[in-house]
């Protein structure tokens, strides 16, 4: 079987991402990243799916991001609530982590250029989501014209590096449709960006929103586990 690196995060899109490479006939090594994010959960929620979906290996591995800061995931700001979804890729949103998907793409390229993997998956989405630039098609495109310039495996004519990015024009009910043809469970999953100390979702931030948004519009019920009473305001970490 060929081999490839998944990112996994955990949540709706990384988990489908993960069956879609499956499906594809892909021997998956899954790759997480602790990067003293606040909605830590999807660690957890990371190491269900990888196991259930019979991911070949799960690494994990720590990153400082935290004291990097300058994000509401791994900083003392407040995340977002209750954005409207027409009104999210209108700005760059402070849960924006600076330069988060060139560092985990980094870290999977060198990671893959080790396995003799030339095939790398990632679950960016440029529709229902939270405007990131490091979501877009071009971004895509520009890092894996960078990743084949960069690699002895590349560079010596061995391998030629793929970014698969099959999600990146599916909305998320498609993308919710596509995984339960795969046979993914989403109760497994995890999206909020500021869960209650239970792990339970808020339920009202961009995360929360776009994931209850693509449940609705799939017309599948959502299993997710919502908190009763919402933090509205994050505190300090």
């Amino acid at each position: 079987m060929k081999k490839a690196v998944v990112l996994l995060s955990g949540g709706v899109d990384s988990t489908t991402c993960l069956a879609i490479a499956k499906s594809e006939g892909f021997a998956a090594h899954a790759l997480s990243f602790d990067y003293a994010q606040r909605h830590r959960a999807e660690l957890e929620a990371a190491a269900r799916a990888a196991k259930t979906l019979g991911a070949v290996e799960h690494l994990v591995l720590a990153l400082p991001l935290g004291t990097i800061g300058g994000s509401a995931l791994t900083a003392a700001i407040a995340v977002p609530k209750d954005v409207a979804p027409e009104a999210m890729q209108a700005r760059i949103p402070v849960t924006y982590v600076p330069a988060r998907n060139t560092i985990f793409l980094s870290f999977a390229l060198a990671w893959a250029e080790v396995l003799g993997a030339a095939d790398i998956f990632i679950g960016v989405n440029a529709l229902d989501y939270s405007g990131y630039p490091d979501c877009r098609p071009e971004f895509i495109r520009a890092y894996e014209a960078m990743a084949n310039l960069a690699l002895r495996e590349s560079v010596e004519g061995r391998i030629e590096i793929r970014i698969h990015t099959p999600l990146i024009t599916m909305t998320k009910a498609q993308i919710i449709k596509r995984g339960l043809e795969l046979g993914v469970d989403f109760a497994m999953t995890h999206s909020c960006y500021d869960p209650d100390k239970l792990g339970r979702a808020c339920g009202h931030c961009d995360s929360c929103i776009l994931r209850k948004k693509g449940f609705a519009e799939a017309g599948v019920a959502d299993p997710t586990v919502y908190s009763p009473a919402p933090n509205l305001e994050t505190p300090d970490r």
